[in-house]
């Protein structure tokens, strides 16, 4: 089970993170010229990925039990009938072509806790409401058993 306060991700996007804190530590060459603001975004981002690793879940699978949450695989479809597969975890620049949605987003704070067959709406950036329907929860381990890449 996957820890409510934790964040969700795959061994994938560990490691990745892990690569990128290793790059943005590392001595840089030339650095006499390092912009201020570089020096700080750099800093800032370190930051961000050490607390990220602080609370990661990595690939624990949530229960199958239908309940959208981090972890799982989702199917929905939206009000005008298209239906769309995503993760809802971290996002990642590689997850086999599969879209990621962080729980955070409007969508993902939208159908957390939905149980297939619920109906949940939610708000975009332009202001209008979209209404998306869970079609079916499956943890991120079994899809991927089920569809591998």
């Amino acid at each position: 089970m996957t820890d409510p306060q934790g964040v969700w991700m795959t061994p994938q996007t560990k490691e990745r993170l892990l690569a990128e804190l290793a790059e943005l530590s590392a001595p840089q060459a030339g650095s006499g010229g390092t912009d201020v603001n570089e020096q700080q975004a750099r800093q800032a981002r370190i930051h961000q990925i050490h607390e990220l690793l602080s609370v990661a879940v990595v690939g624990e699978d949530p229960p199958d039990d239908g309940v959208a949450e981090p972890g799982m695989v989702l199917t929905v479809r939206y009000g005008d009938g298209d239906t769309e597969t995503f993760l809802l975890g971290v996002r990642d620049d590689d997850q086999s072509g599969m879209e990621v949605y962080s729980p955070q987003s409007p969508l993902g704070m939208a159908i957390t806790g939905a149980r297939p067959g619920e109906q949940r709406s939610y708000q975009v950036p332009s202001g209008a409401n979209v209404t998306v329907t869970l079609l079916d929860a499956v943890p991120f381990g079994l899809h991927q058993s089920q569809h591998p890449a």
